[in-house]
């Protein structure tokens, strides 16, 4: 697999689960109680775990599943199911979702050391389904050689272009709000759901052909 490849298989997974421009909008309101110094470096720090989350999961998750005796069809099966139902979840009802979300994040508000990993990156930014997405793509890595290389280079390049753009939706929230209004935010947060819909349905199928093609070989 080339890196190429890899970025763009990674990269829209990715982003319609971390959804940069709609969370930026809860995140406005989530950080209006800190000055623009704060919110600034809240932005920052949140942005760098957001990273490290999703490349954790990315590199060691497809260990941790083999450790454990999880096979990549279950992973998929379960993960898929997953990130489908909370996308039909929003797809329904944005308004709630966000509601939800935003009282988890102003639950914790105090300093930006205490709120900038939990719950403003875990899990707001990059929550179980970002997790179990970046598994799910670690898992179907090619066994060895150039091909792992380029796979771990591209998925890693789309992990931190997506932790770019929660930066710089974040940094931009304040001016996102005023521009989109509400309308603007519901329409963001339908199109992104249905997106992620699709993405959900998508691991599931091929967990389910996985655990197909598994019964297959063990039967013959």
């Amino acid at each position: 697999m080339t890196a190429s490849s890899a970025f763009l298989m990674a990269f829209p997974a990715f982003f319609s689960i971390v959804n940069p421009p709609g969370a930026a909008f809860i995140f406005n309101e989530v950080s209006a109680g800190f000055t623009r110094a704060e919110r600034a470096r809240l932005v920052n720090r949140v942005a760098l775990y957001s990273l490290l989350v999703m490349l954790a999961a990315l590199w060691g998750g497809a260990y941790v599943l083999s450790f454990f005796g999880i096979s990549l069809g279950a992973l998929r099966l379960a993960g898929g199911a997953v990130v489908a139902l909370r996308a039909w979840e929003l797809l329904n009802a944005p308004e709630r979702q966000e509601a939800r979300k935003t009282e988890q994040a102003e639950s914790k508000t105090g300093r930006v050391e205490d709120v900038a990993f939990f719950p403003l990156t875990m899990p707001f930014t990059t929550g179980p389904g970002t997790i179990a997405v970046a598994i799910a793509l670690g898992a179907d890595r090619p066994a060895s050689g150039l091909g792992l290389l380029g796979f771990f280079c591209g998925a890693s390049a789309a992990a931190v272009a997506i932790a770019l753009c929660v930066w710089v939706a974040y940094r931009s929230a304040e001016r996102l709000g005023g521009l989109a209004g509400e309308t603007g935010r519901r329409t963001i947060a339908r199109l992104s759901a249905f997106l992620l819909l699709c993405i959900g349905v998508q691991i599931g199928v091929n967990g389910v052909i996985d655990l197909a093609e598994m019964v297959r070989a063990t039967a013959g």
